[in-house]
């Protein structure tokens, strides 16, 4: 069995023997901003989560107008094929990646094992930044498709349709309602959306190499826990990093149809005033 939809994905071989190529461009995106400073895979363009693709005001993405200018200023056009990695298994690689696609970005791919592959491999790190020409980009209308807001969450419990909690069994439970080091991410409740499956996200990536796991145990893993390809699926973290990584194998290496990320996660959800939840 292999993976429904391999284009997404490509290996670090691949990106060695791409570095120079014109038509693509490599993007680091980590949770850990000062890593790309440190050293990286030479010609990578940073992306930093929260100052690049976060809203300056609101709690949402950039605009559309901005995300254009983020493009741009990458010197990407829509013809060029964006290769994102990471630390952490690519949680926000994978969260850059879906962006991208939000605003309709089409020829995307994650570097399997992100940052820690690549340094294992001893291969070249590079301080320098690179400079890159403008163009003018052109982005989509936001696609809603795969992206859930709070309604949608509502309308889902309604219809009792899947739910995928990726985070930690102990903040599954509510044991854990705050993550030590991530002030910005507390909610005043801890727990669970209701009807919601616990499948951490880390159980998706092999912990020797930040690898994602065979097509055999990607499926094992969630038709095990009935999460399964008809129907939409919503997955869910604390912020939407690490369950953009989920909504990357359940849509790219299974093929789900349907799946959305809901990246207002438990910040929202925890903090919502009227909302179910269970522990």
């Amino acid at each position: 069995m292999s993976y429904a939809h391999p284009d997404y994905l490509v290996e670090t071989e691949w990106v060695a023997q791409h570095l120079s190529d014109p038509e693509i461009r490599i993007v680091e995106s980590d949770e850990d901003p000062l890593l790309y400073a440190i050293g990286h895979i030479p010609g990578a363009a940073q992306v930093d989560w929260f100052t690049t693709l976060q809203h300056p005001l609101r709690r949402d993405f950039v605009t559309r107008d901005q995300f254009e200018e983020v493009a741009s200023k990458l010197g990407i056009t829509n013809d060029t094929t964006v290769v994102f990695y990471g630390d952490k298994s690519n949680w926000f690689a994978c969260y850059a990646l879906w962006l991208f696609q939000y605003y309709g970005h089409q020829k995307v791919k994650i570097m399997n094992g992100g940052r820690t592959k690549w340094e294992q491999e001893k291969r070249e790190l590079v301080k320098d930044v690179p400079a890159f020409k403008p163009t003018t980009y052109k982005a989509k209308e936001a696609d809603k498709s795969i992206r859930a807001f709070r309604d949608d969450v509502f309308k889902s419990l309604e219809a009792k349709k899947p739910l995928v909690d990726v985070r930690s069994p102990k903040e599954y439970s509510g044991e854990l309602t705050h993550m030590p080091n991530y002030p910005q991410e507390g909610a005043t409740r801890g727990g669970h959306i209701p009807g919601a499956v616990s499948i951490p996200w880390a159980q998706a990536v092999n912990e020797a190499d930040s690898t994602f796991k065979t097509a055999e145990e990607l499926k094992a893993l969630y038709e095990g826990k009935n999460i399964k390809s008809d129907g939409e699926i919503i997955a869910y973290c604390r912020i939407g990093e690490r369950s953009s990584l989920t909504w990357f194998v359940l849509k790219y290496l299974l093929g789900y149809p349907t799946v959305k990320n809901y990246d207002g996660s438990w910040t929202e959800w925890g903090n919502l005033v009227d909302a179910p939840i269970e522990k």
